[in-house]
């Protein structure tokens, strides 16, 4: 599956920027491009300054909104953030345009975290022109909710998640859920952090997004999953999980008797990196309110069978027993780790948002009295100046 990843914002720059990552080592390690291309859009230009991979010019990196904000942003106010991207959404439109491989993409990404202005204002609004221009590519938002110290300091925050992903969710075709807070070390220095999450945000879709476009006969799989595959797939509110087993494993497997004892073992570790896929998921949800999900079983090609990806796939419909499942393998060189990545989509519902939604409207309350107040005490001062001479 090739994609157009946009990110909007600081975060979803940085995680465009992982993207891009992802694809120039597809084409150095398998040959094979996953990223047709890469776009940073922000109303700053230190962020935009700042990234390392998305190509370093003004049709990629896309300064917004400068005329109101003079590039130092829009100071987590996503009203604005969405009224400068109105404003300029044809110098985003146009540099899609321009870009030379566009009709291999099978669809568009956007990237923003939930909690800011620009990326939270900016990702809905672009999203729909987006799918008005070029209809015949889906789009999905990767919206990125806030850490927990940002919602517990800053009423904004909570406030911009939930228009954020109220409004993503009526645009695109599928919002993919990932929460910062889940990847966070608490060992490591913030910008350690916040390096290490954007890259693991970024990972599950590594396989997934190159297993359709592998090109090598010996490392396509029996059952081949595609972009088709995966668009029939992302469907409403959406998590990703992904896990990784080591080689260490195999090599125990290596030394046993190849009965029937070693299909067991290897079915196990299957099952074993799926459950641990499942419990790193984006944002924690029961798998049982998912209606759509998928796996992809990742290993070397002589340690997997048709036992261990059959069971991988009882497993999981055990766990979302209303899903249509949808599943592929992908054959890697001897001594590669086992992955298993999983989407489970079209939620009926997802504890978090709907925390944030209600949250949301209790703040809008208090937020409403408190400008009440506000005004009334203005109202006091001016009686009490308006006799008082001016020097104007």
């Amino acid at each position: 599956m090739k994609l157009v990843v946009i990110g909007l914002g600081q975060c979803g720059g940085r995680i465009a920027d992982e993207f891009a990552r992802l694809n120039r080592q597809a084409v150095a390690q398998r040959g094979i491009e996953i990223v047709i291309s890469a776009f940073a859009v922000n109303t700053d230009i230190a962020d935009l300054s700042g990234l390392r991979r998305v190509r370093p010019d003004f049709q990629h990196r896309i300064l917004i909104g400068d005329r109101k904000t003079g590039g130092h942003g829009v100071g987590k106010i996503n009203e604005l953030g969405a009224e400068v991207a109105k404003e300029d959404a044809d110098k985003v439109i146009e540099a899609i345009r321009a870009t030379k491989k566009l009709p291999e993409a099978d669809a568009f990404l956007l990237v923003a975290g939930a909690g800011g202005g620009t990326g939270s204002g900016a990702i809905a609004i672009l999203t729909h022109c987006i799918k008005e221009r070029f209809i015949d590519k889906p789009v999905y938002d990767m919206v990125v909710l806030p850490f927990e110290h940002e919602e517990q300091t800053e009423e904004r925050t909570i406030y911009n998640a939930a228009t954020c992903l109220k409004s993503c969710y009526l645009v695109a075709d599928a919002v993919i859920l990932v929460d910062n807070q889940r990847y966070v070390r608490r060992d490591s220095s913030l910008r350690n952090n916040l390096d290490k999450i954007n890259g693991l945000i970024a990972e599950p879709f590594y396989n997934l997004l190159c297993a359709g476009e592998e090109k090598k006969y010996q490392y396509i799989g029996s059952k081949v999953l595609d972009a088709g595959d995966i668009i029939q797939t992302l469907v409403g509110w959406t998590v990703i999980g992904h896990s990784k087993v080591t080689p260490s494993f195999f090599k125990f497997l290596s030394e046993q008797a190849r009965d029937f004892r070693k299909k067991s073992i290897e079915t196990q570790k299957g099952i074993q990196a799926m459950d641990e896929a499942i419990s790193r998921l984006s944002v924690q949800g029961n798998p049982a309110d998912a209606r759509r999900a998928l796996y992809l079983l990742a290993a070397p090609g002589g340690e997997m069978n048709m036992d261990m990806v059959k069971e991988l796939g009882n497993h999981l419909k055990s766990l979302a027993p209303e899903a249509i499942i949808r599943s592929g393998d992908y054959p890697r060189d001897k001594g590669a780790s086992l992955d298993v990545s999983i989407i489970l989509s079209e939620f009926s519902d997802v504890a978090k948002i709907r925390q944030y939604f209600t949250k949301t409207i209790s703040l809008i309350s208090i937020i409403q009295k408190r400008q009440e107040g506000i005004e009334s005490g203005n109202r006091a001062l001016d009686g009490t100046l308006k006799d008082i001479p001016s020097l104007l």
